[in-house]
């Protein structure tokens, strides 16, 4: 009790801090097409001291954020504390060389007092920037609550050599140098170094010898044996030696890493040549060396995507939680080192499946949307094979455009997002197929497959393949392929609701009555074909009575399940447990959350048996996994950033925090924490963080939150008790039962920082 106690007490502190740090009264958070720091420069994945403006200065090569559209887009974050804090107007000023306060000297547009609330996505309105230029631009707004702010700081940006009316912009990778957290000597000539946690790196070593041609051993590698670096690793866990010859004297040595042959293929993407190539790592040993070596004499340079470790927070009354939620955020953050979204280290390919997860957990740590899109336009132009993969290219476009509120990646690919609904395969049944003769050239040429037919995958991997035999049953739970089948027809019901409101979003009003109805349409073709009248749930084909957990959790995700079979559903998907791979864990959480079902969802995050996120740190790892144990992936590498769902699933489902409209223009906050006694979260947007603290305790049900200025929230709470009274900074609240699910909708609530309770009578 003195421990919950004590975590309370700390948790109103850190959301009172958090409330107050907003800073001086002006915008802040800055973002020029998406991305914050555009005016820094690094070299060689360090940041340098040379600001972007002065790079045609520096003598040797500098990266930076280069920006390719000649009209980007701005956003900021609007200040302001007060409670229904919004913005009233904004003025931007773009300058051609750094501006002068007491001049308008090399100004190049300046949009006027501009009455709206936008604060995201603003486009440039000045002429077409040129390319290979420095470009400077600052906001001035005004809010209800405030009246006019300070200019904001002055935000610098760098154009490309090349430029479009519209293309993503994108970070350079850069290094964290990171000293061990333990040395242990194992003998004379024989000293362990454990780094804390795996991560893609390099090395730097500074070591002595008295005469030249001294021979030592280096041994890199993830995992451990006894004591010692397993130099023989199951699957595709990593392992490598290098001998060096030492010369005499006191010398730094960088260790080159070998490139793999699978994952530098043409298909993978390949380190830049200013970072080099790297090999996941948490442990160094070191053999034939006898003489001490102290933490400063050992350097790994870690590689990653800029990431702002500070931008997130969970915590809970779950120690096994907390340590998952751990292990997720850092795998996305150590992931992140080509800067696009792969599979992990055994072949570096991008793939849509992990791009998507990829994509909602970074979201869900950071507020970074570039390597996001950067991933999903790639995926456009380089598509994959399973028929699921292609779909899903749809639910990143979406949630691209919610959580960022820019269109113009929409825009630009609406034609081939179209095609990725796949409606070219649908056959006279009204369903599609990958099986029934539909791809043709045309067809796999409309979503840049080159010929090479796309085939259903449903989860991965299959029972006898990659040396699993029948008895260990694959990840599909079973699933009986057929011509129709029901996951492949669930994605492409999800696509066209979507595309419908693609459609809408960029005024192609047409278009979007057109997919709507399509969309109404199948769902009844779905059900009538899918949905097992007897059962009460769903079967894998039209030709199958086998049902599987995976063709009865995709309908539930996506919202397909008649009210009155949703519970003979859920309760089949209770009964297959985790029968999915990590991959698919994401649509079951979804699932789960989505029927309102927190108790069980929260029983499957946190349980601790082989097919669980805790096996994952169990037996060693610190990144997250390819599959939940090697027995049932055996080529599984330990990098794997599909693995970390619960960094997306604890912010938008278990905290409830999801975006309404785009750009968190509203915010939904529905918390599902089920039994834990307490939880608290900072969660990022773009347009601010939203700070969130819940504690359940016996007689009342206790919310804080604090919602950006600018922002709007429709706000629940789990009804808990048939009598109650609620109370919003003191004051009771009127509130809305709602129908068929445990909620109590509190209505609309504006930005500001609020204390609800529920109190049970």
């Amino acid at each position: 009790m003195k421990l919950l106690k004590s975590f309370i007490s700390i948790s109103i502190i850190t959301l009172q801090t958090l409330t107050l740090s907003a800073g001086n009264y002006k915008p802040y958070g800055l973002l020029t097409d998406l991305i914050e720091h555009t005016d820094r420069t690094w070299q060689n994945g360090y940041l340098s001291n040379v600001p972007v403006w002065d790079i045609e200065n520096a003598i040797e090569p500098l990266q930076y954020v280069q920006i390719a559209s000649y009209k980007p887009t701005f956003s900021w974050i609007v200040p302001g504390k007060a409670e229904n804090t919004k913005q009233t107007t904004y003025r931007i000023m773009v300058f051609d060389s750094f501006p002068d306060d007491s001049s308008d000297k090399g100004i190049i547009w300046d949009s006027g007092t501009i009455e709206s609330k936008q604060s995201t996505s603003v486009t440039y309105k000045g002429n077409a920037l040129q390319p290979d230029k420095t470009y400077f631009w600052k906001v001035r707004l005004t809010t209800n609550t405030g009246g006019e702010s300070d200019w904001s700081d002055i935000k610098a940006f760098r154009t490309a050599s090349k430029l479009s009316g519209y293309a993503s912009g994108f970070y350079p990778q850069i290094k964290t140098l990171q000293h061990p957290v333990s040395i242990k000597k194992l003998s004379q000539e024989t000293t362990m170094i454990d780094f804390g946690k795996d991560a893609f790196a390099q090395l730097l070593l500074t070591l002595s010898s008295e005469c030249d041609n001294d021979s030592i051993i280096i041994h890199l590698g993830e995992q451990i044996k006894g004591n010692r670096v397993d130099c023989k690793p199951e699957g595709t866990i990593r392992y490598q030696q290098y001998p060096l010859l030492l010369n005499k004297g006191t010398h730094t040595y960088r260790i080159k890493i070998r490139a793999d042959k699978l994952n530098t293929r043409k298909v993978a993407i390949h380190m830049p040549d200013y970072i080099g190539e790297v090999l996941p790592y948490r442990y160094c040993e070191i053999d034939k060396y006898s003489k001490p070596l102290s933490k400063t004499d050992i350097a790994r340079e870690s590689v990653h995507y800029p990431f702002d470790d500070s931008a997130s927070y969970f915590q809970c009354s779950n120690d096994t939680l907390n340590q998952i939620w751990d292990l997720c955020k850092y795998s996305i953050k150590a992931t992140s080192f080509t800067g696009i979204y792969i599979d992990g280290d055994r072949e570096r390919i991008p793939y849509e499946a992990d791009a998507l997860i990829n994509q909602l957990c970074h979201y869900g740590v950071d507020r970074e949307y570039s390597m996001a899109r950067r991933s999903h336009e790639y995926l456009l132009q380089f598509p994959t094979w399973p028929t699921e993969w292609i779909l899903q290219s749809v639910l990143i476009a979406w949630y691209d455009y919610m959580y960022t509120g820019d269109s113009r990646s929409l825009k630009s690919n609406y034609n081939i997002l179209k095609a990725r609904t796949l409606l070219q395969l649908r056959e006279k049944n009204g369903l599609i197929s990958t099986t029934t003769n539909l791809q043709t050239p045309e067809f796999l040429s409309s979503i840049n497959r080159n010929n090479e037919k796309i085939r259903d995958i449903v989860d991965w991997p299959h029972t006898g393949i990659l040396g699993l035999n029948k008895h260990e049953g694959g990840e599909a739970d079973g699933f009986v392929f057929t011509d129709y089948n029901t996951v492949t027809n669930a994605f492409h019901y999800k696509t066209l609701k979507l595309m419908a409101k693609i459609a809408k979003a960029l005024n192609f009003n047409s278009e979007a009555v057109y997919f709507n109805k399509e969309a109404n349409t199948f769902l009844t073709r779905f059900n009538d074909t899918f949905l097992n009248k007897k059962y009460g749930y769903y079967v894998d084909g039209n030709t199958t009575d086998h049902s599987s957990l995976h063709s009865n959790m995709f309908p539930v995700a996506f919202g397909m399940v008649p009210d009155n079979k949703i519970n003979k559903v859920v309760d089949f998907i209770h009964s297959r447990k985790m029968a999915c791979s990590v991959y698919g864990s994401q649509f079951l959480m979804d699932a789960l959350y989505e029927a309102s079902d927190a108790e069980y969802a929260l029983t499957m995050l946190t349980k601790t048996d082989d097919r669980s996120w805790y096996n994952m740190i169990r037996i060693g790892s610190t990144i997250s996994l390819e599959a939940w144990d090697n027995k049932y992936k055996p080529n599984q590498d330990w990098n794997h950033a599909w693995g970390a769902v619960p960094a997306n699933i604890i912010p938008r489902k278990l905290m409830g925090v999801e975006p309404l409209l785009p750009g968190f223009d509203k915010v939904r906050i529905k918390p599902q924490i089920a039994f834990l006694k307490c939880a608290k979260a900072k969660i990022p947007t773009i347009k601010g963080s939203i700070n969130l603290y819940i504690e359940n305790k016996t007689s009342e049900y206790l919310m804080q939150i604090t919602i950006p200025a600018n922002m709007e929230s429709e706000v629940y709470l789990p009804r808990l008790a048939k009598k109650y009274e609620i109370e919003i900074n003191g004051n009771r609240q009127k509130t809305t039962e709602m129908k068929n699910a445990p909620f109590i909708s509190l209505g609309d609530i504006p930005s500001g920082t609020y204390t609800i309770r529920m109190i049970y009578q």
